[in-house]
């Protein structure tokens, strides 16, 4: 029988047939996918073989091969990784100014890891609504530099319903997983675009201004309007792997368009000389953050995951900020 997973809580996985029934299964064994030491052999979205058993529970017996997947590196086990969903059309990464707060720095290691994965990426700026004067000069500066680079931005209020219609026409007949730091309003926003679901949402700590976490473990639903939703935990970092530092600059858009005209094919942007991406970040066609960004996931900086490289920066790039 063939299925799809909907939910894994680590031990237990709950899986979709082809009729629409909903399975409650275990896995078989250990799964080893292309060498892959991951935290979870099965993960949300994956398409499996599975057996029925007498009691009405299932056994998945086999994973069909992932047409793509959203992986990082595991909090406490830094030589394993987690996949935090797979065979996704979509993915909308949520920032929030100050209610949370969401560093370049984070945004950039999650839109590389779609990147080296092919997965579309957009930006969705939530709790527009409650922005004060100077958070919505910063919401407008980053949306400025992503857009700049090509990602698709939308400014919403998922609160208060506003800014999900756009949305749910990009969702039509695709399967859309949605992440973030906690607290940035991933359930909020499912329960605004399907409010018969009702997941629970927790308020930001005022003390911290960090979310608490109402999803434990990565569910996707059916949504009325003809598409599937991955809501997930909320991360704190997001440690990129897998990807090699020649070919890291290929998944910064705006250094891809320019690795032609760099004096040496095999540039890092670093210290060469006839370097375009350093050219064009000394001429201001660059951010400074995505710069920055890269040089953390180059040289292995495991501590830049909360850092914001933008935030001196972006004061003093006149040019870039008109």
């Amino acid at each position: 029988m063939i299925g799809r997973v909907y939910k894994s809580t680590g031990s237990w996985y709950s899986v979709k047939t082809e009729d629409g029934t909903l399975v409650e299964c275990r896995i078989k064994g250990k799964f080893r996918i292309k060498g892959i030491k991951s935290t979870n052999p099965v993960a949300v979205g994956d398409e499996v073989t599975l057996e029925i058993d007498s009691d009405g529970l299932g056994v998945i017996t086999a994973i069909a091969p992932r047409r793509n997947y959203i992986i990082r590196k595991s909090v406490n086990l830094s030589k394993q990784v987690h996949i935090i969903a797979s065979n996704i059309d979509q993915v909308f990464l949520l920032v929030t100014i100050g209610n949370p707060p969401t560093t370049t720095t984070f945004i950039d290691r999650f839109l590389v890891t779609a990147e080296a994965y092919d997965i579309r990426a957009a930006l969705l700026f939530n709790k527009i609504d409650a922005l004060s004067e100077e958070e919505l000069d910063e919401q407008l500066y980053l949306q400025h530099i992503y857009q700049e680079i090509g990602y698709p931005c939308y400014r919403i209020a998922a609160l208060a319903g506003k800014g999900t219609d756009v949305l749910k026409e990009l969702m039509i007949g695709k399967t859309v997983m949605i992440s973030g730091h906690s607290g940035v309003g991933k359930s909020t926003l499912v329960n605004a675009l399907e409010p018969g679901l009702n997941l629970r949402t927790k308020e930001v700590s005022e003390q911290s201004k960090q979310g608490q976490h109402t999803t434990t473990f990565a569910e996707m639903y059916d949504l009325s309007f003809g598409a599937t939703i991955i809501d997930t935990p909320g991360i704190k970092g997001f440690g990129v792997v897998e990807i090699e530092p020649n070919e890291l600059s290929d998944y910064f858009p705006e250094f891809f368009k320019l690795k032609d005209q760099c004096k040496f094919n095999n540039c890092l942007h670093k210290d060469e000389p006839g370097c375009a991406v350093k050219a064009a970040l000394d001429a201001d066609e660059i951010a400074w953050s995505r710069y920055k960004s890269y040089l953390q996931i180059l040289e292995g900086d495991e501590d830049g995951y909360r850092a914001d490289a933008h935030q001196a920066d972006r004061l003093n790039s006149d040019k870039l900020r008109q």
